[in-house]
């Protein structure tokens, strides 16, 4: 598919080809706007709007206009998973695990999914009886409000506890104090905490006049002291928890043997404090609801996630049944009710307990092969790529499983992996947990972004075989990765290409003046240096630019021959060609006129490559800057205008940056053994060209 994508950063406009189904390498150089075609389309495919307007190049955010970010062709693409640096910081090296969601990824397979099902299916009746008596939800939160009424104290009843603060003091609410009882309609109403309120609020103005605050008649100072009396006794905090434990105490009445009805109502009546036994026999109430609620709450959580490491189901489920003879409080008929609803929907579940067993033991089967299967698979990785380093898929204290590391000289967990792994190992591991979560979610796009940059070659192809051509791997699926490293398309398209299938397909990149092309990049267009370099010496470009191949064929072949060391003059625009030696007494290199004869050989040699070579017309180009000036003009190759610009100024740009960009360029040192043709490929990044421009055009 044809995908077009406009005002993206650095692209005003560019077009690349995606083929379905295949891994789709985009070799350029950086800068060329690699970053941008991942950022375009993770913003498209995921509908972004606030990350396409980021996309918007820097030179229309202040002048008004409806130019915005576009991209076409990639409508087909429903959801996209990238890695980039960003993947990196948000999901992997978590402190517990290597990768958030070890277990969604790892272990919730399609088959551990149907095992599940059927386990719940099995377990179906206990769920249903909970979703089907929602009053035993209620009890649940009524136990837990009963509770909670006690605070936190370790000795179990807290005077900060709503039980202290209600009932700790007395029930002035069923025991109205002597003087007020002409009041008792208000205090004994359900809204008695807003009048209690409202009288504490009034009180205070009192004292301002002689008439009542409350109906503006004359107040006698007899009655005025009955009102005051009510915010002496009652403190509208204390009344609303009575209240609230009253009416907790009313939902569990049923619940509650005879004999606890009668003592807790007793307690909650007391007209003076609470005495300490009373207290212990709150407390010994509270331990048994305590117990209850464990076992309630424990059945209603039963499922495979409880159950999945039992050896007896049988003897597990038994142990949620409950017997109300070790609840002497709470042993009551609604309480028995309850319980044999509970009980009885255990027991068919236990006629089931062998077949339940059969499944538990089959999801266990399952989990213990997918980690041995993932450990190996991760292991033999690491072991191959030279990491010393193994992982592990383990179950934490509340049987949660985690991704973890290990170094192999220690079977302790490493936690803090970003502290131990340098950056490659961090990124090939990543890579790797990436390539995981993919097979997982199943994206339609896969975009890697500049992946594998930091890795040495045994560990580049490593990953690369990891990702392609793995048992578990990414095959098959539209992958497009986004490189500025060569080894990577020449590992997949020249050297290893039998081993992908299918075979994937790699474009070069280039961006001038805002505007993207891509080249396609075949096996036959990665040449060896030899080969480039005799094929453009036998081109019909300028023999000075042959001179420039030839001198770089010569530093590969044999360096420092008669005819090498006369191409050097000429780049030395010497008049006299002299001979460069290394004078042992002097530990130094020195220079010496070349002999005539020396001379004549030489280019006798190179004229077996270069038909018609003259060092006197050559020594006279490099002499005139206007004729390097035309030939650099005119040539259509920008690695051709980089040899001319190095002719004409030597090594003296300003900047040490590009002039060892371009010191580079000239020598053979830091090219790759197989690269593609620069006469062909514009490997040369374009501020490079924009620098040597400035210079050249400025010749006059």
């Amino acid at each position: 598919m044809d995908i077009q994508i406009k005002n993206c950063n650095n692209i005003n406009i560019g077009n690349i080809e995606l083929i379905e189904g295949r891994l789709n390498i985009k070799y350029a150089a950086n800068g060329t706007g690699k970053s941008t075609i991942s950022k375009a389309l993770e913003a498209y495919i995921k509908n972004d709007d606030t990350q396409k307007k980021v996309l918007l190049p820097f030179k229309y955010y202040e002048v008004a206009s409806t130019i915005m970010p576009e991209i076409s062709g990639a409508e087909k693409f429903n959801s996209v998973a990238i890695f980039n640096e960003k993947y990196v910081e948000d999901y992997i090296f978590q402190p517990n695990e290597l990768i958030k969601n070890s277990f969604e990824i790892f272990i919730k397979t399609s088959d551990y999914e149907n095992h599940t099902k059927e386990i719940e299916e099995l377990l179906k009746n206990i769920n249903s009886t909970f979703r089907e008596h929602p009053e035993l939800d209620e009890l649940i939160e009524a136990f837990q409000n009963f509770v909670a009424g006690f605070g936190k104290a370790k000795s179990g009843y807290s005077a900060a506890g709503s039980i202290a603060k209600g009932i700790g003091k007395g029930n002035k609410i069923d025991n109205i104090p002597k003087g007020l009882e002409e009041y008792s309609t208000y205090l004994k109403n359900k809204n008695n905490v807003k009048w209690i309120k409202w009288q504490m609020d009034g009180k205070s103005y009192l004292d301002m006049d002689d008439k009542c605050p409350y109906c503006a008649n004359k107040v006698e100072e007899v009655r005025k002291k009955t009102i005051l009396q009510v915010s002496e006794e009652y403190d509208a905090k204390s009344v609303e928890q009575l209240n609230k434990m009253l009416e907790v105490f009313e939902i569990l009445n049923p619940y509650f043997s005879d004999e606890a009805e009668n003592k807790i109502k007793e307690i909650t009546q007391n007209a003076a404090d609470i005495s300490d036994a009373q207290k212990n026999y709150l407390i010994e109430v509270k331990k048994q609801v305590e117990t209850f609620l464990t076992q309630l709450n424990g059945l209603k959580g039963i499922g495979f996630h409880s159950l999945k490491y039992s050896e007896k189901i049988a003897d597990d489920l038994n142990k949620y049944k409950v017997d109300l003879s070790y609840y002497s409080h709470l042993n009551s008929k609604l309480s028995m009710e309850k319980v044999n609803v509970i009980n009885s929907t255990l027991d068919e579940v236990l006629l089931k307990a062998g077949q339940l067993q059969g499944e538990i033991n089959k999801q266990k089967k399952h989990i213990k092969e997918t980690i041995e299967e993932y450990n190996a698979e991760i292991n033999n990785f690491l072991y191959y790529a030279g990491y010393k380093y193994r992982v592990s898929i383990e179950y934490d204290d509340v049987n949660n499983y985690h991704l973890v590391l290990k170094h192999v000289d220690n079977k302790s967990n490493i936690n803090s992996v970003t502290n131990h792994l340098s950056y490659g190992e961090k990124n090939a591991f990543a890579l790797v947990l990436f390539m995981y979560e993919v097979l997982k979610v199943n994206p339609d796009l896969v975009i890697l972004d500049d992946p594998i940059s930091s890795f040495d070659g045994n560990k580049k192809f490593a990953i690369i075989n990891m990702l392609f051509m793995g048992k578990k791997c990414l095959k098959n699926r539209t992958v497009l990765l986004l490189t500025h490293e060569f080894n990577t398309v020449i590992d997949s398209i020249k050297n290893m290409c039998h081993r992908f299938n299918p075979s994937p397909k790699a474009t070069f990149l280039s961006t001038k003046e805002g505007v993207l092309t891509e080249k396609s990049v075949s096996k036959k267009d990665i040449k060896s240096y030899v080969d480039i370099a005799k094929s453009s010496i036998s081109s019909e470009i300028d023999t000075l630019n042959k001179l420039v191949y030839l001198r770089r064929l010569q530093e590969i072949q044999e360096e420092n021959t008669l005819s090498y060391q006369l191409v050097s003059n000429i780049f030395h625009k010497r008049n006299v060609p002299l001979y460069k030696y290394f004078d042992e007494s002097s530990g130094k290199q020195k220079y010496r006129e070349m002999t005539k004869d020396e001379i004549i050989e030489a280019e006798e040699d190179i004229k077996k490559s270069i038909p018609g070579f003259d060092y006197e017309v050559e020594i006279e180009k490099t002499q005139n800057k206007m004729t390097i000036k035309e030939l650099y003009i005119n040539s259509d190759s920008n690695y051709e205008k980089m040899q001319l610009y190095r002719i004409a100024f030597n090594e003296n740009h300003d900047n040490d940056v590009i002039r060892k960009f371009i010191n580079e360029t000239f020598h053979v040192e830091n090219d790759y053994l197989f690269q593609l043709d620069p006469r062909e490929y514009d490997t040369i990044p374009q501020y490079i060209i924009d620098e040597c421009d400035k210079e050249m055009m400025a010749i006059s």
